[in-house]
């Protein structure tokens, strides 16, 4: 084998081992540090690896802790799973009363997630579809999501404490929800939309690149024959 097809042989091995770690590996989420609130607004930022993001709620609340202050409603197997870390700190926003809300992003990002605490019941409808990263126990029991078949809204099951992640670059995400005694979020990502592919998305171009090389040489060794 000389050089070129030993290099594309070692891309292929490569490739295969960062793909399995990219797998296996659990996504450091950078959660949202809320500063201040208004009437129907919370605002903070999140400090990602890509750069500094603002980040602002906007719509009804029924109230929310910032700067650190409050309980410490993110606890227990329901944000974790492995998958990602569970949201830090104690800053949160309670919603109460149903309706139309937004969260609006100073720059754009790449796959936000949200986080939440104590969705009971609650019947939700996303601006776009989602995948659920994690469900399961949190500060107030047990619960599960029950996602629509176009996978851009749920209703909670139990109380439902999780995160959702959303697939593309976004300046926004809208939402509505119905009302019951208090349900809360955070909003994290992973980086800012920087156009640099993911880990994963490299692996399966090196895997790619590889298998093109081999198809390559495939052929001249039959056009010799």
């Amino acid at each position: 084998m000389n050089g070129f097809y030993k290099l594309i042989a070692a891309a292929a091995v490569s490739a295969a081992g960062l793909a399995a770690s990219a797998a296996n590996a659990a996504v450091v989420v950078s959660w949202a540090d809320l500063t201040s609130s208004a009437s129907n607004s919370v605002s903070g930022s999140i400090t990602a690896p890509g750069g500094a993001i603002g980040v602002t709620f906007t719509g009804s609340y029924l109230f929310s802790q910032t700067n650190g202050a409050g309980a410490d409603y993110w606890v227990d197997n329901g944000y974790t799973q492995g998958l990602v870390n569970r949201p830090t700190g104690t800053d949160m926003i309670a919603l109460n009363a149903g309706g139309a809300k937004t969260i609006t992003f100073s720059t754009p990002v790449s796959n936000p997630y949200i986080a939440f605490t104590s969705w009971n019941g609650n019947v939700v409808e996303f601006s776009a579809p989602f995948a659920v990263i994690s469900q399961g126990c949190g500060y107030w029991g047990c619960g599960s999501f029950a996602v629509t078949p176009d996978s851009k809204g749920f209703t909670g099951v139990g109380e439902v404490h999780g995160v959702l992640q959303f697939t593309g670059v976004f300046t926004s995400i809208s939402f509505t929800d119905s009302s019951e005694g208090w349900h809360g979020l955070t909003v994290g990502v992973a980086d800012v939309a920087s156009g640099v592919p993911e880990p994963s998305t490299w692996a399966m171009m090196l895997i790619g690149f590889a298998g093109l090389g081999f198809a390559y040489r495939r052929r001249r060794l039959v056009a010799a024959a």
